[in-house]
């Protein structure tokens, strides 16, 4: 399966070496010492056990980015070893995930399960030479044998079993005679190793679970730091980049990988730093007990860090490929600020995002000397930020709605809003004057009541006057009703994974979630409601259609607001 393509060479090629952070740096040398035939070829391995999140997306831009970068493959493996967690549902997703983000794998798609008659049939030469041996010990037993960094372990009663005896019962454990939990393969390497991994490491367990691609045919099942090593040998992976709790995993992985490997090849693993972000949890067991209690409404909640759950709320993949850009990959842990990933999102949403007008909390305002019947239309633009981004066309009438706070009946200094004698001007179209407010008879107002300058739309002699305030509208007659949800951060703790001594579940935000309903939108916004379209609502922030939204019943996300009002607040506390 080994991909025979040669890289680039980055000995005639300067710009290589501008900029690389110290992985690439490492595949440059690499590639420099000719190694490997000169080839280049990296692997992601997700474990299909759940949806890919955002510290996942690291992974791929690193894996899937250094073999662009120097012109070298990718493959996607997913690490299959696990029945009891596995589903064709996060396969499928996982699909989808590293399309979004933007790579693609062509025809190099494996599953760690291609390799189970291989690893198996090494399994039995270990055996054959000694080097691993069926342990009857119950893993609680079998930890407790192992020591601790500064004692050395316990043999196990069973480690000096005959080849004979070993390979009789390792056939019968794949032949479903033993039951789960009543027996493992364990290497044998050395019990009183400075490394903890090197002490006698199970290899295989048993599993009766049917795996979702072969079925019942396997009932043993290899562990990871057995099963990954070798699955990058037989793929032909040149480069195994990982996370840093794997660098104390690295000498057994070159351990097995030596039973294979010669001086022509040998894949190489390379650790960079995982992606922490505040106020998220990243642990996968965390992530599905909040979908499994109900407290998400799944895995695509635009409130989770799963990259569905980024695609819906509406986030981009430019801005998540430019954060992870931003915070970089190095050697030592960090928690990186969620408010990073915020900025770019919010840099390529005001980019990209159409400008319309949408009232969250409407009070109707009734421009008394504006004609009943007249209906004109006003010109708003598309998006400033681009050439050529257009215009689009928007009714104006004499009943508007504006947000509720945008007035005030007594305003305090430097309010330049809508207030009674104050003017503002309404955007894209008139300046108006508030002469009235109608309460009713708890006094609470229902309406504002304004006259307009007619001298003041665009074009006209008073267009240039200037008011200090100005105010998104919607037009009464023409608005269209919609649902909003203004998602905020899950967790109110700036580290939920610091805080051991309380449960995660208590660190939830619980103003996580605001759902508003009969918020008004210009036509504009429902006729152009399609999925994955984005908009910037003006002077509210960056919205997207949620999959739940059809032409009847409209539904936006707030993908993010204007600006990062959280880190204020929290600064302020």
């Amino acid at each position: 399966m080994a991909d025979n393509t040669e890289a680039k060479n980055p000995e005639n090629d300067n710009t290589e070496r501008k900029g690389l952070n110290f992985v690439e740096q490492a595949v440059y040398d690499d590639l420099q010492a000719g190694k490997n035939g000169g080839r280049l070829n990296t692997r992601f391995p997700p474990e299909p056990n759940g949806y890919l999140h955002i510290g996942h997306a690291k992974a791929i831009c690193m894996d899937f980015g250094v073999a662009e970068k120097f012109g070298g493959t990718c493959n996607l493996r997913f690490d299959d070893t696990n029945p009891v967690k596995e589903d064709v549902e996060y396969v499928d997703a996982i699909r989808d995930d590293i399309h979004w983000l933007g790579f693609d794998w062509g025809d190099r798609e494996y599953y760690a399960s291609d390799y189970f008659p291989k690893l198996y049939d090494l399994a039995i030469r270990l055996i054959k030479e000694g080097k691993a041996y069926v342990d009857d010990q119950t893993s609680e037993e079998i930890a407790a044998q192992k020591g601790t960094p500064t004692t050395p372990g316990t043999e196990s009663p069973y480690r000096n079993r005959s080849v004979e005896e070993n390979l009789d019962l390792f056939e019968r454990m794949n032949a479903g005679e033993f039951d789960e939990g009543s027996r493992v393969l364990r290497a044998k390497i050395d019990m009183s190793s400075d490394n903890m991994h090197f002490r006698d490491p199970i290899m295989y367990r048993i599993i009766k679970t049917p795996h979702h691609r072969t079925g019942t045919k396997w009932k043993v099942y290899p562990m990871y730091d057995f099963a990954h090593g070798q699955s990058d040998y037989f793929e032909g992976v040149t480069h195994s980049i990982c996370t840093l709790e794997f660098v104390p995993h690295r000498p057994l992985y070159d351990y097995f990988v030596d039973e294979l490997a010669d001086e022509t090849y040998r894949p190489r693993q390379i650790e960079f730093n995982r992606l922490n972000l505040t106020y998220t949890v990243m642990s996968k067991r965390k992530l599905l007990a909040l979908v499994k209690e109900g407290l998400v409404a799944g895995w695509d909640d635009p409130r989770m860090p799963t990259v569905c759950g980024l695609r819906r709320r509406g986030y981009t993949p430019a801005a998540v490929r430019k954060f992870i850009d931003t915070i970089g990959y190095t050697k030592y842990e960090a928690l990186n600020s969620v408010s990073l990933l915020e900025h770019a999102v919010r840099d390529d949403l005001n980019r990209i995002a159409t400008r319309a007008m949408a009232v969250l909390n409407p009070v109707k305002v009734v421009i008394t000397n504006y004609p009943e019947d007249k209906v004109e239309t006003v010109s708003m633009d598309n998006n400033p930020e681009q050439e050529n981004a257009g215009t689009h066309r928007m009714p104006f009438s004499r009943e508007i709605y504006i947000e509720r706070e945008d007035f005030m009946e007594n305003p305090p200094k430097k309010f330049f809003r809508l207030a009674p004698g104050n003017e503002v001007r309404l955007k894209g179209a008139y300046i108006i004057k508030c002469t009235e407010a109608i309460k009713d008879a708890d006094g609470n107002i229902t309406e504002i009541h304004c006259t307009y300058d007619p001298d003041t739309h665009s074009g006209a002699p008073g267009a240039a006057r200037k008011v200090k305030g100005t105010l998104h509208w919607v037009s009464a007659a023409h608005a269209v009703d919609a649902e909003v949800r203004l998602y905020d951060r899950l967790f109110n703790v700036e580290n939920p994974a610091a805080e051991t001594e309380r449960d995660f579940r208590e660190m939830l935000n619980p103003d996580s979630l605001k759902v508003l309903q009969g918020v008004k939108v210009e036509p504009f916004i429902a006729e152009n409601a399609k999925p994955g379209t984005k908009f910037q609502f003006q002077r509210i922030g960056y919205f997207t259609p949620d999959l739940d939204s059809t032409p009847e019943h409209l539904v936006f996300n707030r993908t993010i607001a204007l600006k990062d009002t959280w880190e204020k607040v929290q600064n302020k506390g």
